[in-house]
């Protein structure tokens, strides 16, 4: 075994999840943001957790609303998805630069990419500093499938988006 940096860790444990952080936006638009780990905490009752660089405005808007979907992107918006994780939303409204079709939820103002192999529909219960992150732990309100999008995952450090398989 040689020293490593995390980073390097990072390239030799890939491919790791990947989600899009949907989130409402003041006008009411969604706002997407790519986001390289999350994890599930718990089955009984369903949570999850994610991490977001304190500069997020994304993590604003989930922290101003308490409200935030997470989908698990598909292979065919995988360009795309990698574009929201370059571009703020805050100046920016990502669905339209990156033409990324998005359709409703039940139960949520908060849109999703139709390109979605699952979105997990959160309210967030707490969140903490984690260094240069937050960390969001979330109460999963619902849960959506779609068997017949393929799942995007990140690999070699987080600089490609493309399925497992």
């Amino acid at each position: 075994m040689n020293k490593i940096n995390l980073p390097q860790a990072a390239n030799l444990t890939s491919p790791n999840p990947v989600t899009v952080v949907c989130t409402l936006k003041p006008d009411g638009s969604t706002n997407l943001a790519t986001v390289s780990w999350w994890t599930y905490l718990s089955f009984n009752p369903n949570m999850i957790a994610y991490a977001m660089a304190k500069t997020s405005y994304s993590g604003e808007m989930v922290r101003h609303t308490q409200k935030v979907i997470l989908t698990i992107p598909g292979a065919e918006i995988a360009d795309a998805v990698m574009g929201c994780g370059s571009t703020t939303g805050r100046t920016t409204d990502k669905a339209e630069k990156f033409n990324i079709e998005l359709m409703e939820v039940e139960g949520s103002d908060i849109k999703i990419p139709v390109h979605s192999r699952v979105a997990i529909q959160c309210n967030l219960k707490e969140f903490h500093e984690v260094g240069d992150h937050y960390l969001y732990i979330c109460n999963v309100e619902q849960v959506y499938g779609n068997e017949e999008e393929q799942a995007l995952f990140a690999w070699n450090g987080y600089s490609q988006l493309r399925p497992a398989n």
